[in-house]
């Protein structure tokens, strides 16, 4: 089993907050204001494979996550977790100060749990990432009455209600098989298999298999299933010099990933590797991922009214499956916050917030 198989990558909702973080700027980051004890504690990261995720262990690896750390006086630790939702998980219970995840994952698991949750940048969209893929089948409208191989109440379940709506199909069209990311690539084999959901790298293997026609995927939705970087809203006030230096490590590190030279080349050559392909692999797996690597674009894409639309569309579905709890009453118990103060859902409740704040210092030049 390649190691690529470990990583498992779920949908999420995301959501950050205006944090009213005024101290990013100001001298709030002095000693009377940032306890020793609070500096010297070591925050951990952590991350699963995934082609926009893997500038993170790069960036532990080549020491740029030590260089923004010491320049803010904050210890980060960047680790990886071989299964998705346990990191999640892990998340959520608080032993892992931020996380990668999908904008989905972000609102049903650690904010539908009751963690207040903000999404420090938006680090890429999948562009074709996620496919639906049949078995002999030469368009969409053949999955009708099949069995559906995907990681359920994931990114992946989204997908296929967004491809089966554009086909005029319900999720009651298809019988739904829950099968782990590590799995779905030799699921494709068994005989009894006639669609699965998978996302790349499973979905660049499976696309080679005898009789594997993708049928749609996740470039006809974009900006809709993103991937992020999110971190305790607690934790973001308590040390604020903690995301300026996450903030610094990720466009340093995307920057340099995309530079065509033999550094850049060299970058890409060492994520490849920590994801467990070549530098082909890696770099077909990039195509299909919209990075924002530049600070100016991903601010355009927070700010953007596209923004709440697409996480509108990710709550409703999330709460139509039930993945807001046995509780939850309505789509709005659950609060997101964008900038500019817009609200989707309970304002009192607000667990998920999209801040630009450190993203514009970024765009600004002065992290």
């Amino acid at each position: 089993m390649t190691k690529w198989l470990n990583g498992i990558r779920v949908a999420a909702t995301v959501a950050a907050a205006s944090l009213a973080l005024a101290a990013c700027g100001q001298k709030a980051e002095t000693k009377a204001q940032a306890p020793a004890a609070a500096a010297a504690k070591e925050y951990t990261i952590g991350w699963t494979i995934y082609a926009g995720w893997m500038p993170w262990p790069y960036a532990e690896q080549s020491g740029i996550v030590k260089k923004w750390a010491d320049k803010y006086g904050v210890k980060i630790k960047v680790v990886q977790i071989n299964d998705y939702v346990e990191s999640l998980n892990q998340f959520t219970a608080g032993k892992l100060d931020g996380v990668t995840s999908t904008n989905m994952d972000a609102l049903t698991i650690p904010a539908a749990s009751g963690k207040d949750t903000t999404v420090v940048m938006i680090g890429d969209y999948s562009d074709g990432n996620d496919g639906i893929v049949l078995k002999n089948g030469a368009s969409l409208a053949d999955i009708k009455g099949r069995p559906v191989n995907l990681v359920e109440n994931s990114v992946s379940h989204y997908l296929l209600a967004r491809g089966l709506e554009s086909a005029g199909l319900k999720l009651t069209d298809v019988k739904v098989v829950n099968t782990s990311d590590a799995d779905i690539v030799a699921a494709f084999s068994a005989p009894e298999t006639k669609a699965v959901v998978p996302w790349n790298p499973q979905l660049s293997e499976i696309k080679k298999m005898a009789g594997a026609k993708e049928v749609f995927n996740s470039s006809k939705i974009p900006g809709e299933i993103l991937d992020t970087l999110v971190i305790s809203t607690e934790v973001a006030k308590a040390n604020p010099n903690l995301v300026k230096a996450l903030t610094g490590i990720w466009y340093e590190t995307t920057q340099l990933m995309y530079r065509q030279d033999a550094e850049g080349k060299a970058a890409r050559e060492a994520m490849a590797k920590l994801s467990g392909t070549d530098l082909a692999g890696y770099e077909a797996q990039l195509k299909t991922t919209h990075l924002y690597y530049d600070p100016k674009m991903a601010l355009a894409a927070t700010t953007s009214p596209d923004l709440v639309t697409a996480n509108d569309r990710v709550r409703k579905f999330s709460f139509q499956i039930g993945l807001f709890g046995q509780g939850a009453k309505s789509v709005d118990d659950i609060g997101i916050e964008f900038p500019g103060g817009k609200i989707l859902g309970d304002p009192a409740n607000v667990k998920l917030r999209y801040d630009p704040t450190w993203v514009q210092l970024a765009a600004d030049g002065k992290l």
